[in-house]
Parts: C-alpha cells; structure tokens; sequence
C-alpha cells in the first residue's frame, strides 16, 4: 500500500478544474500515493472529470459519494476510509494545485525529523495577498531552524503563534501523521468558516512535533470556493460569521488556561460580532429584513453581541452629533 493517501474533497460546477488537481498529483516527483476524492454531491459529479484520466492513474483514485456535508464532512470521510498501512494523509482542496516537489519535501521532513505534523507555504500570488510563507513566520516569530535548503523550521508554542494570525497555514499545503489522521476532525458544522483554523488548532496541540517547510508546496487554483465567493452584502455572510464566532468560541475553551491567548480570541469574537451587526445594517439600508432568527439565537448563546449592538448605536450617534457640531 501506498505511503501517502491524498484527500480530495470535491464540489464543483465547471469542468477542468479537478482535473488540473490530478495532474499536480501525478506530476510529483514522489510516487507513493493512492488518492481519495470524496464527491460531496458536486454539481459535476468527479466520475465525469475522471473518463479522460489515464488508466492507470485511475486504478490509484478512489471515489467516495456522499449527501453534502461541506468541506469539513468530506475531509472527515475522507479521513475515515484512509487505507490501514497508510503512513502520511496530504490534503488537496480541489481548486489548488500542488508544485511538483511537495511531497518529496513533505516526506523528507517528516521522515527525518520525525514530524507529525507538517506545512509547506502556500505560494505566493495577488489573489492569496494575505497569505505570507514559513520565512517571513521565522522573522517574524523566531523558532528552531532544522534545515537550510529546503528551510524548514520549528516554532515554540505554535498554537499561541497561529492565534495571532494564522495566513501562514493552508489546508493544500497540509500533511498529517498516523496518530494524528486517526484520531482527529473537523467540525464539519462550521462549514461556512473557521473550521480548517479550529482543526489546524487541534492537530498543533495533538502533534509531538510541528514541521513548517518554506519551499511552496501548493499555488491557489481558480474554481468554487464558497469563502472566496461569500462577501458582507451576501446572504450567507451573517452565517459564516456566526460560524466562525462559535469556532472561536471552542477556540477560547480550549486556551481558558492561558490568558493572551484568550486576549486574542476575544478580540476575533469581537471583530467578528461587530461585522455581523454591520451587515444586517447594511441590509436595513438596502430595504432588506435583517435575519431576526439568526440574531435571536446569536444573542441566545452569546448575549454579548447585544453590548456590541449598543458600542455601535451608541458610537454612530456620537459621530452624528459630532459632525452636525462641526457643520455648526
């Protein structure tokens, strides 16, 4: 059986573009794979992108259909229908691509420095702005350098250090170890955001020892991604900002013991209630009813987001009365 298993969750309307993931797949320069694509009730089902396939690839993917659960759920099944003599799982989102030594560098490092848990950096590009690579975390933050070429290096405390600003990690970029693959998932509830963060979290936490390589191990691709397509004037916005407000919640009980770390989720809640309110503004503006329901059961299970409502009524009218003191 093959050393890494690769999982691909797989939700798409154009054709191409889990086609192009496969390439990437098959064009690495480290061989000992089998893939899972986990088709999530994709628009365009993944057998029809895979007639065209080589045939002997073919005989190394295989596809799992299920109802949708999200991106979450299919990583999980993924997960679960890994084959037993599996080594290594790499996450492949459908709409990236991996570079052709990722998995080389993935299992060097982890075989080498007996790693559980190992991230490539994403590479660079206008559309990822806000991602930055493993070079500038080690400027930034310090930490063990293990090697020089390909730089790979070992930051003390990673879980407080991704707390603060996790844009170096991504899940295309990301390789699990057995006792991590096994025992650990996503929270597929929180589909619309933040679940990738709290699993990134909980594998640092679960990981005896945390690898971050340099050299880029996947580029973004161009196909469906409902977090890219999901502004503040969308529908779903007020949803995935409740998501990722519980997300961060879990987040703070897993750090209660460690006070700046709290300091800094409770500044994310913060931020993110405050988005939620200004949107359903925003929907008032536009003549739209704001989602009562959604607020009612936000406020249900945080009744802060009421003291935010009043911080943000209570600053916009002392604004208001400023510049009519001003126009004065």
């Amino acid at each position: 059986m093959a050393t890494f298993t690769v999982v691909i969750p797989f939700y798409q309307r154009e054709a191409g573009i889990l086609s192009r993931a496969l390439a990437s797949v098959f064009g690495q320069s480290f061989q000992d794979f089998d893939v899972l694509v986990v088709d999530d009730e994709s628009p365009l089902p993944a057998e029809t992108e895979l007639q065209e396939i080589d045939p002997e690839a073919r005989k190394r993917i295989t596809v799992i259909r299920q109802a949708n659960a999200g991106p979450g759920g299919a990583r999980n099944t993924g997960l679960d229908n890994v084959p037993a003599p599996t080594r290594f799982v790499a996450f492949l989102d459908s709409d990236d691509v991996w570079l052709p030594d990722h998995l080389k560098n993935a299992h060097d490092c982890m075989t080498r420095f007996d790693g559980d848990c190992y991230w490539a950096s994403m590479q660079a590009s206008d559309e990822f702005y806000y991602h930055f690579g493993m070079a500038e975390l080690e400027a930034r933050e310090g930490g063990q350098r293990l090697s020089d070429d390909p730089l790979v290096i070992e930051v003390p405390d990673l879980a407080s250090v991704m707390l603060k600003n996790w844009s170096f990690l991504h899940l295309s970029c990301m390789v699990l170890g057995r006792n991590l693959f096994e025992t650990i998932r996503f929270d597929a509830a929180l589909r619309l955001a933040a679940e990738d963060v709290l699993f990134f979290c909980d594998c640092i936490l679960a990981s005896r020892r945390n690898l971050l390589c340099d050299e880029a191990g996947a580029a973004r691709g161009m196909g469906l991604n409902i977090f890219h397509s999901i502004d503040n004037q969308s529908p779903q916005f007020l949803q995935q900002q409740f998501n990722t407000w519980e997300a961060l919640d879990r987040l703070q009980k897993r750090f209660a013991r460690r006070p700046k770390d709290v300091a800094s989720i409770t500044s994310y809640k913060n931020t993110a209630r405050q988005q939620a309110l200004w949107s359903q503004a925003g929907r008032v503006r536009r003549r739209s009813a704001p989602d009562v329901r959604l607020l009612a059961r936000w406020a249900w299970r945080d009744p802060a987001i009421l003291r935010t409502l009043v911080e943000l009524g209570t600053g916009k009218l002392t604004r208001g009365r400023q510049l009519q003191g001003e126009q004065q």
